[in-house]
């Protein structure tokens, strides 16, 4: 692996994607990507007795169906990456108990899909692992509880707000041949415009992007024209024209090539507010949806950019403003899909 420019890593070897796992709730399953997922809840619940139950099967699941896909079990997978929004990553550290899997835990916020990815690969190429699997979770519920104020209050919440994804999705990363290959990875540095209300992450998430798809561009001397698709992570309604207008400013034009997971895992009439966010927003939607296109050589090459709000509950009740983040990682339809 070589560090191009100042946080640019180019993978040397070829690292693959070899299999992915999504599960969903409710609302996911109903929106225009409903179909592509594995596995769907008709509720928050999940078939468990509460929300933090519920995201931790979300999680489990999507390992088990990424690994059954490729007939491997956790005894096969070397190293375990994962992350989530709950107070020291409960839902991970949990899941991690019940695999068994040598296990570092990670926390980027919204961001985390990427960062574990992006990780993995490069101790995958290292040697220090031959299979690790990169997870994330989120859940409408357990988010609003912590971050915000519990569901059942019925708080009324501005336009700018946005919805959290309830889902997990992972990744099996390896040297082994599969279908999508990782080539480069940008890592992010904090952001922070100064930004303090939680009810509009696109805002204080979009500089973050912005300066990530900009180091990318200039590390390795690529423009948008070299990417089928570049997509940001949990900006939605609000924060997606504001990246747009900062790169455009900077001299690179998204217009026709961005889009954005949040505005996509949802309808305009499933009342979302500005859109979706949270850990899984990233990771549903490019293991679920993304993969698939690449895999169906419908996309060549895509630049996935997933955005995080590093904000804890005790620093917004403090009035701190909001430090963003955003990880930046390329996916390639591999030489053996094209053969």
């Amino acid at each position: 692996m070589k560090l191009i420019g100042k946080q640019t890593w180019k993978y040397e070897h070829p690292i693959y994607i070899n299999s992915v796992g999504t599960a969903v709730g409710p609302k996911e399953a109903e929106g225009p990507l409903g179909f592509q997922f594995d596995i769907t809840h008709k509720d928050l619940h999940c078939g468990e007795e509460n929300w933090e139950l519920a995201e931790r099967r979300l999680m489990e699941q999507s390992v088990t169906s990424c690994l059954e896909k490729v007939n491997l079990n956790y005894t096969d997978i070397d190293l375990f990456l994962a992350g989530d929004l709950l107070n020291q990553n409960v839902t991970s550290n949990y899941v991690a108990r019940h695999t068994n899997i040598p296990f570092l835990c990670m926390f980027g916020a919204c961001s985390t899909s990427m960062e574990t990815l992006a990780v993995g690969s490069a101790l995958v190429e290292a040697g220090f692992a031959k299979r690790i699997i990169a997870s994330t979770s989120s859940h409408n519920a357990t988010a609003e509880r912590q971050f915000r104020y519990p569901t059942e209050y019925g708080g009324q919440k501005p336009n700018t707000a946005t919805f959290t994804v309830t889902g997990a999705g992972t990744a099996l990363v390896s040297r082994e041949e599969g279908p999508v290959q990782i080539t480069s990875a940008t890592i992010g540095r904090v952001n922070d415009l100064g930004v303090s209300n939680p009810f509009d992450m696109g805002s204080a998430m979009a500089p973050a992007a912005a300066d990530t798809i900009k180091a990318h561009f200039e590390d390795l001397g690529t423009s948008p024209s070299d990417y089928d698709l570049i997509v940001t992570g949990d900006l939605s309604g609000i924060g997606s024209p504001i990246v747009r207008q900062l790169l455009l400013e900077e001299g690179y034009d998204l217009e026709t090539k961005h889009n954005d997971c949040g505005l996509m895992i949802y309808s305009k009439d499933q009342q979302t507010f500005a859109g979706g966010s949270g850990c899984a927003c990233s990771a549903v939607v490019t293991y679920g949806h993304i993969m698939k296109q690449l895999i169906l050589g419908h996309l060549k090459r895509v630049l996935v950019v997933a955005t995080g709000a590093l904000l804890s509950p005790t620093m917004i009740q403090q009035k701190e403003s909001i430090p963003t983040i955003a990880h930046a990682v390329v996916l390639e339809r591999s030489n053996i899909e094209k053969g």
